[in-house]
């Protein structure tokens, strides 16, 4: 009879931790999706783009071995509770790697404005000096609808700045300063040779 009633409370015993397991962690479920929402709205996709996919990629592994369980008499998500854990812990980490990221880029944005300005107006002095031979004039003509390109592209990158796309704002002044560079080196490149044909001639 006692035998009988331990082998009762054995079995009892089972079937509750069976039970325990067999449950959907979908506190935790929801808690992840959360955590890798307020990394979406941080634009992780935009600054840490690998992080973000690859916390994307674990939860959409989550979600596939939870079905699994789900599909099986005997259910255990010990293992998807322990991965889900990771995983929240990831999309926060994700999430603040994204604010700080932003914060890098926006000043980054902000040190290339002031460069590029101080560039243009360079630009704009030594274009005065450069020659303007038969040769030379085409070369400015050219040099002048480039120099109006990279203005336009200061002023739509500026844009880009002021709406908090500071990575697309990176992105298009970060070429428009390597154009501006290009231009100056070649305006002096003109001005230095034409130098150099009159101390030649002296």
């Amino acid at each position: 009879m006692k035998n009988k009633v331990l082998m009762g409370l054995a079995a009892v015993a089972m079937v509750a931790f069976l039970s325990s397991c067999g449950k959907v962690p979908q506190a935790k479920i929801d808690a992840t999706n959360v955590a890798i929402d307020s990394a979406k709205v941080a634009e992780a996709s935009v600054y840490v783009p690998a992080e973000f996919a690859a916390v994307q990629d674990s939860m959409k592994a989550i979600t596939a071995a939870v079905e699994v369980q789900k599909s099986k008499m005997f259910k255990n998500f010990k293992k998807i509770e322990v991965k889900l854990d990771e995983t929240i812990a990831a999309a926060k980490k994700v999430q603040a790697d994204a604010v700080a990221k932003k914060a890098e880029i926006k000043k980054e944005v902000e040190t290339l404005m002031t460069d590029i300005k101080a560039v243009i107006e360079d630009n704009g002095k030594l274009f005065k000096k450069a020659p303007r031979g038969k040769e030379g004039a085409q070369v400015l003509e050219q040099m002048k609808t480039e120099m109006a390109a990279i203005d336009a592209a200061v002023v739509e990158g500026q844009g880009m700045y002021d709406k908090g796309a500071y990575m697309d704002a990176l992105n298009k002044v970060k070429a428009a300063k390597e154009n501006a560079d290009k231009i100056n080196g070649e305006l002096k490149d003109a001005i230095a040779k034409v130098s150099g044909k009159k101390v030649v001639k002296k």
